[in-house]
């Protein structure tokens, strides 16, 4: 079986704030707004990075209660990372899995004639942030780069590598990492291991999943993503421009410190 890293989602109050800091920082073009979450009360925007993908959502009502999204900010005390969503080559397979472990599925993704089937895991049972596995059972499904349904049919005419140009890495804030870590472990079946600091991580085919102490107060969540990039100089620049410069090789946009790694 394989897994991959393919799309981190943000809940955010402010859209148009954090597009423009999205382009102005990392460079990066939207591909696809879906009306399909217009049921939960949202409106979203994606944005690929290499072959996988930025989303952010926001509520379209001012009152953050009447939306899972907008409470999820409220909890989190802004905006936040809020999916860790993944590729792999059998829902099915997984989903014996999952409910073997007694994890709960919070939204069927089922879209058969679309090429897509999934599943969006309940985040009380896997604990970090919501889970989502996708499978595309379209043509060409299941290839590196290959069709991503939720960014839509046209992605990669909007793809922009000058700065920024894959997602390696993507962190989980919780008050007791190896817990969580194992729980991760067991629900995508990959093996538990230390990085070179010592924190728990899941390599995926991809990218990796680090999980580390949270100390910012704002409880477990899905709190930073590393990148690959062509060009830090030219983020670091853009990100001191627009005051969202946080380190020497760090922004923070739409609630996720992002480091810039080579």
């Amino acid at each position: 079986m394989w897994i991959r890293l393919r799309q981190i989602a943000v809940a955010c109050t402010d859209l148009n704030e954090v597009s423009r800091d999205l382009a102005g920082v990392l460079g990066l073009e939207a591909c696809f707004t879906d009306p399909g979450v217009a049921q939960f009360g949202l409106k979203n925007s994606l944005w690929p990075i290499g072959t996988q993908f930025l989303e952010c959502v926001t509520p379209t009502s001012s009152d953050l209660e009447s939306t899972a999204a907008g409470r999820y900010i409220s909890r989190r005390g802004g905006n936040t990372g809020y999916m860790v969503i993944c590729e792999v080559d059998d829902v099915a397979v997984r989903r014996e899995i999952i409910d073997e472990l007694g994890v709960r599925v919070a939204f069927e993704l089922n879209y058969p004639e679309e090429g897509h089937v999934g599943m969006q895991l309940h985040p009380a049972d896997t604990g970090g942030s919501f889970l989502e596995m996708d499978q595309m059972t379209m043509a060409g499904g299941g290839e590196v780069g290959g069709p991503w349904w939720p960014a839509g049919k046209n992605w990669k005419p909007y793809v922009r590598t000058e700065r920024v140009n894959a997602i390696t890495t993507a962190t989980i804030s919780s008050p007791d990492p190896s817990t969580l870590a194992t729980r991760w472990a067991e629900i995508t079946q990959v093996a538990f291991d230390l990085d070179e600091n010592n924190q728990p991580i899941l390599d995926l085919d991809n990218a990796r999943i680090r999980f580390v102490q949270e100390t910012d107060g704002r409880g477990e969540r899905l709190s930073g993503i590393d990148v690959r990039c062509s060009d830090i100089d030219s983020v670091m620049r853009s990100a001191e421009l627009l005051g969202v410069q946080t380190g020497d090789t760090t922004v923070t946009l739409a609630g996720l410190e992002i480091s810039c790694v080579q």
